[in-house]
Parts: C-alpha cells; structure tokens; sequence
C-alpha cells in the first residue's frame, strides 16, 4: 500500500518503486516519458523523475482531500488533478532544470458538487479543440473547454457513479463505464448517447478503446 510500481514486460519481477506513503489513487505518465505523476489519498501529488529515479517535486492542491484522477495534455504543457470534492486544480507545466518541471497555478474549476472519479483531457490528434471530461459520482460527464474552462456539454444517462471514461483518437467520440453496469459511447458533436453496452451484472469500473489503425498486412 502506499506504492508506485514500474513493470517491464520484457522482465521478470518489479523494476523500479516508489514510496508515496499513503494509498495511491491515480498515476500519469508524462509525455516525453521522463516523469511519472501520482495522486494520493493523503491530498498529495508528487513527480517521480525517472531520470534522477526520486521524486522532484510535491503538491497539495487542498488539504484533507484526496486526489481521484490525474491528466496531463498531450504536450506537456499542462496537467489537471480531480478531487473528492468535485474540483479540478489545473496547472500549466513550465521547463525549469533538466530534473525539474515548474508547475504554475492556472485555474480552478468547480466542475460537480460531488466525487471526480476520471478527469481527462483530449488527445493529440484534436487540435484546434481542446477539451477536459469529468466523469462523476453524480451520474454524469461534463465536457469543459479548457480554453476559458467554460462548461460546454453535459453528458446526462447513467444511473449511477460514472467511473472511467476515454476518448476516441480524433475526440469524435467519448466512452464511459458505469455502477449502473453499463459502458456507453456518446457523441462529442450531440452530446447523446449513440450506443450502450449491456452485459455486465455488477459495476463496470473501466474502460479502454482500441480505435488505431488496422495493422498492414504487408
């Protein structure tokens, strides 16, 4: 409890670990895949640098609040922690030395009245839009323009606590997994739901999308 673990696949047994002491969360990696990011239950944030192997910096965006969900832009250039609270601390993430990455307070948004489970912004190949989704304990998913964090849609069907979501490649398209044992697909154009996947007799928690080219048969 209380740890960050790296994996190699192509090895046996745990290669790296990481002592956040207090039970983790949530864990992104960075962009250029030089720092780990985690968020714990004890309101901490800490950045593991992989190249100096300890930890370069810590952050409390609210006391005596866990932090839920972690998400950093594709970039680099910014990142937005959730909490129990429904509250997005967003920072933008400035070079500094080569071991350490200076984060400058943004915004704030107050995104729900109750828990962030999955914050997450868009991925690289949606640019001009810009978007973060916050899936919550009250049953919906907001879509917030990070550009002036306006409140864009709000994603209104399932019945329960809304834990994961993730977007399509282009950003068309948003799936999201449910307690009410539900996976949805809603489109980002409408902001209505287009499919819903049944299955499933107890909460579905997760969700990936495997949305990427066809491999060549070449």
């Amino acid at each position: 409890m209380g740890t960050v673990k790296i994996w190699d696949l192509r090895a046996l047994g745990c290669q790296r670990e990481y002592e956040s002491r207090a039970a983790v969360n949530t864990v992104a990696l960075y962009p250029n895949q030089t720092k780990l990011i985690s968020g714990d239950q004890n309101d901490n944030i800490r950045v593991w640098d992989l190249m100096a192997n300890s930890c370069s910096c810590e952050l409390v965006p609210e006391v005596d609040t866990a932090v839920r969900s972690l998400t950093v832009m594709w970039d680099g250039s910014m990142i937005v922690a959730a909490n129990n609270r429904g509250t997005c601390y967003v920072w933008r993430l400035l070079r500094g030395t080569q071991t350490m990455t200076n984060f400058e307070p943004f915004h704030k948004l107050q995104a729900h009245d109750g828990y962030i489970l999955k914050c997450l912004l868009l991925p690289e190949f949606c640019e001009p839009h810009r978007y973060l989704a916050t899936a919550s304990a009250d049953h919906t998913v907001k879509i917030s323009n990070v550009d002036g964090f306006t409140l864009e849609k709000t994603l209104v069907g399932h019945q329960r606590w809304v834990w994961d979501c993730v977007f399509s490649v282009d950003g068309a398209y948003l799936i999201t997994a449910s307690s009410d044992t539900t996976a949805r697909l809603w489109s980002m154009s409408t902001g209505e739901d287009i499919r819903v996947y049944q299955g499933h007799h107890k909460a579905t928690v997760c969700c990936a999308l495997d949305d990427g080219a066809e491999p060549s048969s070449s």
